[in-house]
């Protein structure tokens, strides 16, 4: 391999966005949420009929469902084209599939786990969860029916253990962890296939619930995909915004080999153990960012009866995140660049905390880019084959990065009065965080493929 060129290693899927370009008309907009309310009943429908235990039978692989919402007439009386309403049904079926999937890796954790089990009875256990035809004959308390093979398997495993005492166990455990059936309120979008939209003229053609007629929607920009899309809908600002998912190449970089550790910030993104800051200026960024909605938010209150409507406002607002996220993106990939991580050590962020005195600064906390910023680093790290790991974070600015005792803070200074060490305080926490990663002091690791 070359010094210096990547290695293609697999792919990712990522989702990228595009913006409507100007004001979509009231017309054109209510024409878009109608669709989103008929999408929207549609699978609330699947949810209501088919989420429960009595159709597990139908919902693998699926065409059973298929047929019946076919025939059942939904269609008709919502009047919604056939490319929405599969689409909504499918849609819907995989979140019932998703859910189950959920519940039955519960249940085998915890399978697993107990110690009162003999291996005979984990293993049967196992086998039903991972059957569904058994699965779904436990469920609902019918014979088991199996094909010639695998009836077979299932018949040596039973005579080794209490059958009836099993079963009871499964079923308890679907009650406990399997959540109710799904449900959406949400009417503010809507998934779109290559049947039902078209690429011209600068936007987008986008089929309506009426035959043979699309909408026209200007875009910001000009790029053009041919894969589901999704839809969704801004009636406060009457635009849209299109969510495309993509399949980008996974790439290795024999020069990435350093192990970083980096300190969160609110006002720095982050600091690393030799002192390196990226996003020092994200504070000016946040802060602009904090007063602007402050200041407008008083404004909207006192002046709330004769506001003439708010589209100036979420543009703006739209524009400054845009900005702020621009200038992370910018700075997580001058990260990347010179630092070369093969790994990165990050504390375990906790829950944002408020009471303080100061009511500006706790606003300004509440606006903290935090989750968007893990979030693109985390994807970032994926996109090029780079470990993002977090550490453990009990404590770990209080402590000395050189002897391990508790040190004073001060005016942005640490100081260990037992080894008389001296640093800024976020290089201290950096190679803390660097040190209880190397140790194995980790939490979870986010991206788990291996160099």
């Amino acid at each position: 391999m070359n010094r210096g060129r990547p290695a293609v290693t697999g792919t990712l899927c990522k989702t990228v966005r595009q913006y409507s370009k100007g004001p979509i008309s009231t017309e054109n907009m209510e024409k878009l949420q109608e669709i989103a309310e008929a999408y929207s009943r549609v699978k609330n429908y699947v949810y209501d009929r088919y989420g429960g235990i009595g159709s597990l039978s139908k919902i693998y692989p699926g065409y059973t469902v298929q047929n019946e919402m076919t025939e059942n007439g939904l269609r008709a009386e919502l009047e919604i084209p056939s490319v929405y309403f599969y689409l909504a049904v499918f849609e819907a079926l995989g979140d019932i599939k998703s859910r189950w999937t959920q519940t039955k890796s519960k249940i085998l954790k915890l399978v697993g786990q107990n110690k009162n089990f003999t291996q005979e009875e984990k293993h049967y256990l196992r086998f039903l969860l991972r059957t569904n035809n058994a699965f779904e004959a436990v469920l609902n308390q019918k014979p088991m029916i199996l094909p010639e093979e695998i009836q077979k398997k299932y018949e040596e495993l039973a005579v080794q253990v209490e059958v009836e005492k099993q079963h009871r166990y499964l079923c308890r455990q679907v009650r406990k962890y399997h959540a109710g059936r799904s449900h959406t309120g949400r009417t503010s979008g809507f998934s779109i296939t290559e049947r039902a939209y078209r690429y011209g003229d600068h936007g987008i053609y986008i089929s309506t619930k009426q035959s043979r007629k699309r909408i026209f929607v200007p875009l910001t920009d000009n790029n053009q995909y041919k894969s589901q899309l999704h839809i969704k809908l801004c009636p406060e600002r009457a635009g849209i915004e299109i969510l495309v998912p993509l399949k980008i190449s996974v790439r290795r970089y024999e020069d990435y080999r350093n192990e970083v550790g980096i300190a969160w910030g609110v006002f720095t993104m982050w600091t690393t153990q030799e002192g390196h800051v990226y996003g020092g200026e994200l504070g000016r960024y946040q802060t602009e960012y904090a007063n602007w909605i402050r200041e407008q938010t008083i404004s909207y209150n006192r002046n709330r009866k004769n506001n003439a409507g708010r589209k100036k406002y979420y543009a703006k607002k739209r524009r400054l995140i845009e900005q702020m996220h621009s200038y992370i993106n910018q700075e997580i990939n001058r990260f990347f660049q010179m630092e070369k991580p093969k790994t990165v050590y990050a504390i375990k962020l906790p829950g944002l905390q408020m009471g303080g005195v100061n009511r500006k600064i706790n606003h300004g906390i509440t606006l903290w880019q935090r989750g968007y910023i893990r979030e693109r680093l985390a994807q970032k790290c994926r996109e090029r084959s780079v470990e993002l790991t977090e550490v453990l974070g009990t404590d770990i600015s209080n402590e000395c990065c050189n002897c391990g005792t508790t040190g004073v803070k001060k005016d942005g200074m640490f100081t260990c009065e037992a080894c008389g060490y001296r640093a800024e305080e976020k290089i201290n926490t950096a190679r803390n965080t660097l040190r209880r990663g190397k140790e194995g002091k980790t939490v979870n690791q986010r991206y788990t493929e291996k160099r």
